[in-house]
């Protein structure tokens, strides 16, 4: 039976094939969403063997946070914009647990190993009931997998709805997320080091935000982390 399974799934992949979210190629029947060939050309980073990188020096006087990191470098037209594309608008959310099975398997034998548990930078109720999904809950998911830690989507919620920051200076990024989040369940995070995830950094405003937010718990850690960074 499985031969026959592998056999017609070999067949209908002839005409419906699955096709990479970041080059559009079809994929080889082990790979997932994302083709080897773009996951492997994607520029890394590597700001997790660094405690002082672009990350942490962008927050650095604004919010005390114990590492800081990102994936990949983000570059207009390429293909880490491709895969958050799709993650975002496309209804791709399995594109960002992919992606983050990947980043979690290159920080997992990091000091961000010391973490207790795995924030994703929340939506709003209505964004996320009209996206379907929060994009970076489903990257906190495959880093969690891998990493072994805890996802929490409950403790921190937004409570006010903004408007997109995409056309926005840094100064107004920062008017448009302030006071936006509210922790709802201080005692699922007191005394845990956090690691608050988002898809790219651009400006860090709406991070910045969050992270805030959470160190008014009681004897709370932050670290940072996303998929992307711009260049800022």
């Amino acid at each position: 039976m499985s031969q026959i399974t592998s056999v017609l799934d070999d067949f209908l992949g002839i005409f419906y094939p699955n096709m990479c979210q970041g080059c559009g190629e079809p994929l080889l029947k082990h790979e997932n969403f994302i083709c080897s060939k773009c996951m492997f050309s994607i520029p890394r980073t590597n700001y997790h063997n660094s405690r002082k990188n672009m990350i942490s020096e962008l927050f650095l006087g604004k919010v005390k946070i114990e590492y800081a990191t990102s994936f990949c470098f983000f570059h207009k037209d390429g293909i880490l914009q491709n895969l958050i594309h799709s993650l975002k608008y496309k209804g791709g959310k399995e594109v960002g647990e992919t992606l983050g099975k990947y980043f979690g398997s290159e920080i997992n034998t990091s000091d961000f190993s010391n973490i207790d548990l795995i924030i994703p930078v929340p939506l709003h109720p209505k964004r996320q009931k009209f996206r379907g999904y929060n994009q970076s809950e489903w990257i906190a998911k495959g880093l969690g997998e891998i990493m072994n830690k805890p996802v929490d989507v409950k403790s921190v919620i937004r409570s006010r709805n903004t408007k997109t920051q995409t056309e926005k200076n840094k100064d107004e990024r920062w008017e448009n997320v302030k006071n936006i989040f509210e922790v709802v369940s201080p005692k699922d995070i007191e005394n845990k080091h956090v690691l608050v995830i988002d898809d790219v950094i651009t400006t860090g405003a709406t991070i910045e935000s969050c992270a805030s937010t959470i160190l008014d718990v009681k004897n709370t850690k932050i670290s940072i982390a996303s998929i992307g960074v711009a260049s800022i």
